[in-house]
């Protein structure tokens, strides 16, 4: 039998995460909304960072055997789901830091998880991780044979690796003074800088992961590590995916998360748990959108003789903007446990399409339950004193980012249809 119910200790993280959202994430709009840019929003949220660590939120990212709190995705899935039912712009700073982690608690060794992961175990600070892999050229391609690839490049010299190279959109990789995150997991290719990658080589074979600390960057001239911009963002408006640029950094031998060959793996194992992160991402705007249109057609008559939830047209959106919430969450929920099933059977492939199907369904539906919810409510939805066109703004951005859907999870989802071994219904029926 299927049991969807939460056990004890999830009704109790559940209400936790909904108390600190609506206590402390809902205030962070009054730090950062005023301000002119980018980077000066970004900073101005460090009180609200700093509460969550003080809660527990960033050891919650890291797994019990390592030291955290997080005994599951689904767990997480519930707190993301809270947080973003309030706040997200604040929210994916914080779990910004669980998704730059993820590669340092996937593939570190217990050396490197004892020096880089364990500060993170903490309860005070307001420190900050990052997933560096984006460029400004893109890198939805990035693997293609005979094509340019990535083109941040990483060379071993003597005992030390030198990176050179731009990266964009990486979540928190800036730091709080753009002089770096406490630790970056940058992707890199094994090349000098300024080569052009071998169009007969499988890329997979070159492409490796370093840690980057800001101990590091301090050690370098300045010249070596430089935030080039903070991109405005119609949404997620005090988040920060600077433009940076590597120019011959150095970093110890022993920050090599991943030698050459293996990165590859362990960035779309990165990305495969991400993609549900997303989809809990889309299940709290989903319901925000659906608890303010709900309450407003409860409350509102629009001139006429009964409330507006007595009107079929009405009800009937909102029933739609319900069904979504309900589900995304499910097939969200199915897909966090298909990739943490201790099935051994069930193939890499068979649980990542499930986490394939999850964030690209919650992601472009969002925004259509933003609008369904806003049809709901009619012009007025459409003033700022309302809080649907935020909720837009933030949905518009998850079909897009973290391998957006046209560009990267179709096309991942395609090529395992087209294995000779696909299994439709493996991960489904676990």
């Amino acid at each position: 039998m299927v049991n969807f119910a939460l056990t004890a200790s999830q009704k109790a993280l559940r209400a936790n995460a909904q108390a600190f959202a609506q206590t402390v994430l809902s205030t962070a709009p009054q730090l950062y909304s005023h301000l002119p840019t980018q980077s000066s929003r970004f900073k101005a949220i460090q009180p609200i960072y700093r509460a969550a660590v003080s809660a527990g939120l960033i050891k919650g990212q890291i797994p019990t055997a390592l030291g955290g709190t997080s005994t599951s995705l689904i767990e997480a899935g519930i707190v993301v789901e809270e947080f973003y039912a309030v706040e997200p712009s604040a929210a994916i700073t914080i779990l910004g830091t669980g998704l730059g982690l993820t590669p340092l608690i996937l593939a570190g060794s217990e050396e490197q998880h004892d020096k880089f992961l364990r500060p993170f175990l903490s309860d005070e600070g307001e420190m900050l991780a990052s997933f560096v892999h984006s460029e400004p050229g893109g890198t939805a391609n990035w693997l293609e044979k005979g094509a340019p690839g990535l083109q941040t490049t990483a060379w071993k010299d003597g005992e030390e690796w030198v990176i050179d190279g731009e990266k964009l959109w990486t979540t928190n990789s800036g730091g709080w003074d753009h002089r770096g995150a406490d630790i970056q997991c940058v992707v890199c290719r094994e090349s000098q800088p300024n080569t052009p990658q071998d169009q007969n080589v499988d890329p997979v074979q070159s492409i490796l992961i370093l840690l980057v600390t800001r101990e590091d960057i301090a050690r370098n001239a300045e010249s070596a590590y430089q935030v080039l911009s903070d991109p405005e963002l119609i949404g997620h408006t005090s988040a920060s995916g600077p433009h940076s640029k590597f120019s011959g950094l150095r970093v110890p031998a022993g920050n090599l998360l991943c030698e050459p060959g293996r990165g590859a793996q362990v960035v779309e194992q990165t990305f495969g748990m991400s993609c549900t992160i997303v989809g809990a991402m889309a299940i709290g705007i989903m319901r925000h959108a659906f608890e303010a249109a709900l309450q407003f057609a409860k409350e509102d008559s629009r001139g006429g003789g009964v409330k507006i939830v007595e009107r079929q047209s009405v009800s009937n959106l909102l029933m739609d903007v319900k069904m979504k919430v309900e589900a995304g969450r499910a097939l969200n929920w199915k897909a966090m446990g298909a990739l943490e099933s201790t099935e051994e059977a069930l193939t890499w492939p068979q649980r990542l399409e499930m986490a394939l199907e999850s964030k690209i369904w919650c992601s472009d539906a969002a925004p259509k339950a933003v609008l369904e919810a806003m049809s709901v409510v009619g012009i007025k939805s459409y003033a700022k004193d309302m809080p649907f066109s935020k909720l837009l703004e933030d949905a518009a951005c998850l079909p897009l980012f973290d391998g957006g859907n046209v560009g990267v999870r179709r096309r991942q989802l395609e090529v395992i249809f087209q294995r000779d071994d696909y299994d439709p219904w493996a991960a489904t029926f676990l």
